[in-house]
């Protein structure tokens, strides 16, 4: 991954950055899904508690192309600056960005009391615990384009090395084994 397009999203009273890059990752998506994309990473150099109003996508020059040739952004443009194409500097760690999934959710929570499988007391302490699961994570605010559900995509950040490794990424820019150069 030599290249890099950053995007910056710009401060705004009536939609919060939080809001404004969940619209921007939800497009990003879209287009990695209509690209059939495996090869086109992305990260969050500003990430800190939050994921931070800069979005880094990262690739070869041939797919970054395809990428802004589908016009992604759309009206979503107004609020961000878009950088040209650049090269990713020479001395640069690595790292993986990926999805981080919980053991516990809203969707399994509803099976276990369909099924009869949890008492009322259990039921309880499992929505204490799922609420503060996972939220030592990031995340990304996403509207399902199948069934209109919002869920959230938790996203952490592998440790720091001094070499990139090589892989596949999913249609959302993340990968369990890939890395991308984080500067």
């Amino acid at each position: 991954m030599e290249l890099y397009i950053d995007i910056t999203l710009r401060a705004d009273a009536e939609i919060p950055i939080n809001r404004l890059l969940n619209t921007v990752y939800t497009s990003f998506h879209k287009a990695l899904c209509d690209l059939n994309s495996t090869t086109i990473g992305v990260s969050f150099p500003r990430y800190q508690i939050t994921l931070g109003n800069l979005m880094r996508i990262h690739g070869v020059l041939s797919d970054l192309n395809d990428l802004q040739r589908l016009d992604w952004l759309g009206g979503m443009r107004a609020y961000c600056e878009v950088s040209e194409i650049k090269l990713v500097p020479d001395t640069v760690q690595f790292r993986t960005i990926k999805r981080k999934q919980t053991t516990m959710s809203q969707a399994k929570l509803k099976r276990l009391v369909k099924r009869g499988s949890i008492t009322e007391n259990e039921l309880k302490q499992y929505k204490a615990k799922m609420f503060t699961k996972g939220l030592e994570h990031p995340y990304l605010e996403l509207i399902s384009g199948s069934n209109g559900h919002k869920h959230r995509r938790y996203i952490e950040f592998g440790e720091l090395i001094d070499h990139s490794v090589t892989g596949q990424f999913d249609q959302f820019g993340l990968s369990k084994t890939a890395t991308v150069p984080w500067f």
